[in-house]
């Protein structure tokens, strides 16, 4: 087998007029394609963020309504048992129940507290108390509600924990 040595054979030629567009069309193509999808990513960036944002401005409004909530809450379960089935009780629980649902329309939840194991995540031990035939750690009574947005904490419960 015998190779050809000719310089034309062993040289490159130059790239025509259509190759080299082909290649600028090319890297102009890859080019684009880059910015389009760094400019998509910062897309969804803005809008998680956005979203963020709208969550703790809700979650800053929840903060100056939580007293009322609390108190609220709190006038309902000393309402003696002889006024439970009166109108205006009736209206104060209404209202406690737009509560509930405005709070769940931002997805913002309360922070389950009776009952359950104390966390310090969530929970904010005010006091603790000996009682018969409840394991320690467990809460015994809820004294100021605390919330969360998805999995943070805006304001921790308080409570009274068994020891």
């Amino acid at each position: 087998m015998s190779q050809d040595l000719s310089p034309a054979a062993t040289t490159k030629e130059p790239p025509t007029e259509i190759q080299r567009l082909q290649q600028q069309a090319s890297e102009y193509l890859a080019g684009w394609q880059r910015a389009k999808a760094d400019y998509l990513n910062l897309k969804k960036q803005s809008e998680r963020e956005k979203d963020e944002v709208i969550k703790f401005a809700h979650a800053a409004l929840v903060l100056e309504l939580l007293p009322i909530y609390d108190n609220l809450k709190r006038a309902l379960r000393h309402i003696p048992p002889s006024e439970q089935d009166r109108d205006w009780v009736k209206g104060v629980r209404h209202i406690r129940q737009q509560f509930q649902r405005f709070f769940r329309d931002l997805e913002i939840v309360e922070i389950k507290t009776l009952g359950v194991p104390f966390d310090p995540n969530q929970h904010h031990a005010v006091a603790k108390e000996k009682r018969l035939g409840v394991a320690p750690g467990t809460i015994l009574e809820e004294v100021k509600t605390g919330f969360m947005v998805g999995d943070k904490v805006i304001a921790p419960a308080q409570v009274r924990v068994a020891e």
